[in-house]
């Protein structure tokens, strides 16, 4: 069995305009001193060119700007109203996600779902992206004695991870985790310096961390091994950063991602002779487009079954999409080591099965086989169980190229072979 991530056709021509895009992303950062200290748009995307991927970027970061400033700052809304975003980042002040579930649910909130309604009035396409943020290093003095859980680091940073999901799951949109990122690299890395000397905003390595959790967010794959090196920041650095935060996002994607509209493709296989049976696996998908290797037409079913007529690899491709605008593909390689008879066409008499016209007759079968008829991209036409004797069963299909499978009682392959209507 393999299972793996893929691509979608009513929408043939979808397919192909999506692959000539499928590295370039348009990304709006809105926010504050967390993404503006250190450039981290700017950071991005020179990781994601190092990549082999193309961010365009732009952002409104003033300096301790909350959701609730933002909502209604023209500068904001313009850059929203510019549209044709495929993410929008959406970053709070620093401490006030981080304050009581009472505070957060007046003072937070509201305003992020205007920001969300507002991006998705501009921006049908666009994926939101909340950006958690990390605890202050030692906690937050100023609020402590309101508020006491957050007078620590992980007393802050727990909650920060609670009202980020919230306003992710409640919004229906991504979270980017920098703040766990943040929390899993400070626990193995202790002598690495996340922090600006004021315990707050990011060190360079900080907003590097960042850059890395954005990008393997973003473009649902790792960054290990991607040679950007902000300067500053050392060659293990760069490598122990890129690990932990492929790793944090990809080791449980779901849980970022599993309120938001970014399709994740997935498929099981199962080979019998001649014929492979898809099992559709993807999350977030509303339709499918399945590629298999040989030359076939492409199909839209769910899990399709196929019946390949040579032994070899083929390259099978399924495309999940959400809608016209998101979508995900994944391929394998899947080996076809046996057809049971040479698939010749049946316009004479192939063993004790042949076609005549629109009919397909056979002779010579027990009543524990089964016959099987489909179409050239796998689609199931017809199935029946044989009766003894010489029987003739009515294909009323277009013009085109069938197949044929005859079963044994266990399944076996005991005929097959190719019909030309």
């Amino acid at each position: 069995m393999n299972i793996k991530l893929h691509i979608p056709l009513c929408l043939l021509f979808l397919l192909f305009g999506l692959a000539s895009t499928a590295t370039v992303k348009r990304v709006l950062f809105i926010g504050n001193s967390y993404t503006a200290v250190n450039n981290l748009p700017n950071t991005l995307l020179n990781l994601a060119l190092s990549m082999g991927d193309t961010i365009l970027v732009d952002n409104n970061t003033p300096g301790g700007f909350t959701f609730n400033q933002h909502s209604t700052n023209a500068t904001t809304l313009a850059k929203i109203q510019s549209g044709n975003w495929d993410f929008v980042v959406l970053q709070e002040q620093s401490q006030i996600p981080a304050f009581s579930p009472a505070q957060v649910q007046a003072d937070c909130y509201p305003h992020a779902k205007k920001l969300c309604d507002s991006i998705r009035a501009n921006n049908p396409c666009a994926e939101i992206v909340f950006y958690m943020t990390w605890g202050r290093k030692n906690g937050d003095a100023s609020n402590c004695a309101s508020y006491p859980p957050i007078c620590t680091y992980l007393g802050m940073q727990q909650r920060l991870r609670e009202s980020y999901l919230e306003m992710s799951d409640s919004n229906n949109t991504t979270c980017a985790p920098v703040g766990v990122v943040w929390q899993n690299y400070r626990a193995a890395y202790p002598l690495v310096e996340l922090y600006n000397p004021d315990e707050s905003h990011p060190s360079i390595q900080g907003t590097y961390l960042a850059a890395c959790t954005f990008y393997t967010t973003l473009f649902g794959k790792s960054c290990v091994g991607a040679q950007y090196a902000p300067a500053g920041v050392s060659t293990i650095e760069l490598f122990t950063i890129q690990t932990v935060a492929s790793e944090t996002i990809l080791d449980s994607l779901e849980n970022w991602q599993h309120a938001g509209t970014l399709p994740q493709a997935a498929f099981a296989t199962n080979i019998a002779g001649a014929t492979a049976t898809f099992t559709n696996l993807s999350l977030r998908s509303n339709n499918s487009i399945w590629t298999f290797g040989d030359g076939s037409a492409p199909s839209t079913q769910t899990s399709p079954q196929h019946i390949y007529t040579a032994v070899g690899n083929y390259v099978v491709s399924l495309t999940a999409l959400w809608d016209t605008c998101r979508s995900n593909t994944v391929t394998d390689t899947i080996q076809i080591t046996n057809i049971a008879t040479t698939l010749n066409p049946l316009t004479k008499e192939v063993g004790n099965v042949f076609s005549n016209g629109r009919n397909l007759t056979y002779d010579g079968f027990d009543s524990l086989c089964s016959l099987e008829i489909f179409a050239n991209n796998g689609q199931t036409i017809l199935t029946d169980q044989m009766k003894s004797g010489k029987q003739t069963v009515q294909l009323n299909v277009n013009t085109g190229v069938y197949y044929y499978i005859v079963r044994g009682s266990k399944g076996q392959i005991l005929k097959s072979g190719k019909l030309i209507q």
